[in-house]
C-alpha cells in the first residue's frame, strides 16, 4: 500500500562540520602577549622610582595594548 505524502521522509540537510582546532601558536601567543602586558604594567608601578626609564606612561599604554592584542588573539582560539 502506498504511503501518504505526510508520512514520507523529508529532506534533512547534512550536519555542519566541526571547525578545525586552532594552530598550536594561538594559545602560546595569547599567553605571551597577556604576560608581557601584565609585566609591562607592573614594571611601570614597581620600578618607577629607582629607574627613571620606567617613569613615563608608555610602559602602561604598551601593556594595555599587549593585553588588548591578547584578547584579539583569544577570539581565534578554538
Amino acid at each position: 500500500m502506498p504511503k501518504s505524502k505526510s508520512k514520507r521522509n523529508k529532506y534533512v540537510p547534512p550536519p555542519k562540520p566541526k571547525p578545525k582546532p586552532a594552530p598550536r601558536w594561538v594559545p602560546v601567543l595569547f599567553f605571551v602577549l597577556a604576560g608581557l602586558g601584565f609585566i609591562s604594567i607592573m614594571s611601570r608601578y614597581f620600578l618607577a622610582t629607582p629607574y627613571p626609564i620606567f617613569d613615563n606612561n608608555w610602559w602602561q599604554w604598551g601593556g594595555l595594548l599587549a593585553i588588548a592584542a591578547a584578547f584579539g588573539v583569544a577570539t581565534q582560539w578554538r
